[in-house]
């Protein structure tokens, strides 16, 4: 199950918030804070006050619906910024001109879920595996630009 919480119509540009974002994406929920908390951009603290609205939401919630929660248990599965809207304006250059700029705006997005088991094993022994899978596939692509240089250097030697 998610727990998710929005800020929206943030005033900072999303490439400065996905800056912040990406430190604490797929980390607990405290190491997550602990980053926040100590992180000197200026989204920053805005960001640590919505993780902690999501992780009230997950505790509401979880009481609610009665839901066996482990506040320890929760991560940030997902923590996105997107684009909202843009304000025009207009800055006075030299001889009469004017340059246009935009204000941006975010929509930030903040989602918790708790690590659990599946199958009787561990979430994160899971992805191990799956990226585990996935390495020999990268490594066979790899080979192929060797074995054409190698066709490349025995035709150079066969014209010598």
């Amino acid at each position: 199950m998610e727990f998710t919480a929005q800020a929206r119509f943030m005033r900072v540009s999303p490439q400065k918030v996905r800056l912040v974002l990406d430190l604490i994406k797929g980390r607990r929920v405290e190491e997550a804070m602990n980053t926040l908390a100590f992180t000197k951009k200026g989204i920053a603290p805005d960001l640590h006050k919505l993780l902690r609205s999501a992780l009230e939401n997950a505790n509401y919630l979880s009481e609610e619906k009665g839901i066996d929660l482990d506040v320890d248990n929760l991560y940030v599965k997902r923590a996105i910024a997107n684009e909202g809207p843009r304000l025009k304006r207009v800055r006075p250059a030299p001889q009469g001109r004017a340059f246009r700029y935009q204000r941006r705006m975010s929509h930030i997005e903040i989602a918790l879920a708790e690590r659990g088991v599946a199958n009787g094993a561990n979430l994160a022994t899971v992805v191990g595996e799956a990226e585990e899978a996935a390495a020999p596939a990268r490594s066979k692509s790899k080979t192929k630009p060797a074995s054409k240089n190698k066709a490349a250097r025995t035709k150079k030697a066969a014209r010598k």
